[in-house]
């Protein structure tokens, strides 16, 4: 230890430590002038060599994005204040109950990751984010989609052709998507019935299946449908769409109808599937089998309030099937049915 004080007392010695520690500092003056110049060069070079990062160009691209899939495809729900807000009667919402069938469904709640709910008034846009979901707002000017909005009305009619405007819009931006109204209630992950080859174009639902997944002789409902996004389908929904102001009291599943009656799909050599109602049923046509069913659409009811009391039987019912099935009570499964849609029925009186 005193050889050590000794030494440092020695300038000689005090010299030659001051000039190896100064070549030293000279030796790696680039690493201690910036400490994190290596890894700011790697993170540069990793940036060059990366091409097509898709940035996104405004709210919608955003919202689209944070909701695809890998393969580009979303899906879509439309919403206004009345189905996200509950009235003073009501004990649950349309929202609520499309909400929950996703969590009662058979591998259906991290398709939620992929929803994308669009809302056409403030009320339901801020119920949304309220929810934590993927939500988008979608303004009309002069124009109130707020309040319910009766089948067949003018404001209802309304409602249906914006909505079409804006998935054209969707389609061109290069999103694949599934269309669904938002009294469907999703009971198992639809994908594994439909199919995800990019060769169909257009697989839609039906009212009543007739036998035939080609046959154009179906009555088609718009409520559910899975479309790919390529230049025969925005063609087709431009085509769709621009009859707007020549089809006055026709809804836009009706025009889209008769599109496909006058030989729209044949024009345009698009491959289009109807869906069987086995697995995507409605209260026109039940599904005949709760081991196989995909969704259920509360179609053929006029009202909301009759919707949301008959789909609330569907989701009694489906917790019953599920219940059993897990009992294993195979007889009683097979036998288990779908209550009556009374108040659907009567929605039309």
């Amino acid at each position: 230890m005193d050889h050590v004080k000794h030494s440092f007392r020695n300038p000689a010695i005090l010299l030659l430590f001051f000039v190896g520690f100064l070549c030293l500092a000279v030796w790696s003056s680039s690493y201690i002038t910036n400490p994190f110049s290596v890894f700011r060069k790697e993170s540069l070079s990793s940036q060059s060599n990366t091409t097509n990062i898709r940035v996104p160009q405004d709210e919608l691209e955003e919202a689209l994005s944070k909701a695809s899939m890998a393969n580009k495809t979303v899906i879509i729900t439309i919403i206004n204040k009345a189905y996200a807000v509950q009235d003073i009667q009501a004990d649950t919402t349309m929202l609520d109950l499309f909400l929950e069938s996703f969590w009662l469904g058979e591998n259906t709640r991290p398709l939620l990751d992929n929803l994308l709910i669009v809302a056409i008034d403030q009320t339901a846009y801020d119920r949304c984010l309220f929810r934590r979901l993927n939500c988008y707002r979608l303004k009309t000017d002069g124009v109130d989609f707020e309040g319910e909005k009766v089948y067949m009305s003018e404001d209802f009619i309304k409602m249906m052709w914006r909505r079409t405007q804006f998935l054209i819009e969707v389609l061109k931006r290069g999103y694949s998507f599934i269309f669904t109204d938002t009294d469907v209630m999703w009971l198992r992950n639809p994908f594994i019935r439909l199919s995800t080859n990019e060769t169909e174009d257009l697989q839609i639902s039906t009212d009543y299946f007739l036998g035939d997944l080609r046959s154009e002789n179906h009555q088609i409902n718009t409520g559910f449908y899975y479309i790919q996004s390529n230049n025969k389908t925005i063609k087709l929904l431009g085509i769709w769409y621009a009859m707007k102001n020549d089809s006055r009291g026709q809804k836009e599943q009706d025009v889209l109808l008769n599109l496909i009656k006058g030989g729209i799909i044949r024009e345009l050599n698009l491959r289009v599937t109807f869906l069987d109602t086995l697995y995507f049923s409605g209260f026109c046509q039940d599904s005949k089998d709760l081991r196989l069913v995909a969704t259920v659409h509360a179609n053929c009811c006029r009202s909301i309030s009759a919707k949301v009391n008959d789909l609330k039987a569907v989701l009694r019912d489906w917790k019953q099937f599920k219940y059993t099935s897990y009992k294993r009570l195979a007889n009683v499964t097979t036998n288990l049915g779908w209550s009556m849609h009374w108040r659907c029925s009567k929605s039309w009186n």
